[in-house]
């Protein structure tokens, strides 16, 4: 389709695609995207206080990793929180939850499980919470000039 450029007399220009049609679209892709857009009242509340990268650090709701889609994920750490309900102790969800949560882990991914009451109780507590545990990484990075020896190491 061609369509005058607005401001810039009758010259046409080409319109161009703008995205993917959903037939291209991977469906973890499309649940993660659908499940954006029906959030738990208690993933909004804690949604509310990570967005914007607070402390520097970047969440992502309702991530997309193989057949699942992760609550909240922090790439930067590679931490997931999950936000478990009532509907998680019902049933068969026990079993599902652990084979889930045995997929993420071997994707190299720490999952860390925060109750929904919880959050319902004090939202700005486990935000923060949350938010200081992906700042404080597990491990340090090595030092520029490499660890410091052994004691004894550098009188040889």
């Amino acid at each position: 389709m061609i369509l005058p450029v607005s401001g810039r007399g009758t010259a046409p220009r080409e319109r161009r695609g703008g995205g993917a049609s959903a037939s291209k679209v991977p469906p973890n892709v499309e649940r993660a995207r659908k499940l954006r857009r029906e959030m738990s009242y208690p993933e909004v509340l804690l949604w509310q206080r990570l967005r914007g990268s607070p402390c520097g650090m970047k969440f992502r709701k309702q991530h997309p990793l193989g057949p699942y889609a992760l609550d909240f994920y922090c790439a930067a750490v590679r931490l997931a929180f999950e936000v478990d309900g009532e509907v998680h102790s019902m049933m068969d969800a026990p079993q599902r939850d652990a084979v889930r949560e045995e997929y993420i882990v071997a994707s190299g991914i720490k999952v860390v499980r925060v109750l929904a009451r919880d959050v319902l109780r004090d939202a700005d507590g486990i935000a923060a919470s949350i938010v200081a545990l992906a700042s404080t990484p597990l491990h340090h990075r090595a030092s520029p000039g490499g660890p410091p020896p052994r004691s004894g190491e550098d009188q040889e």
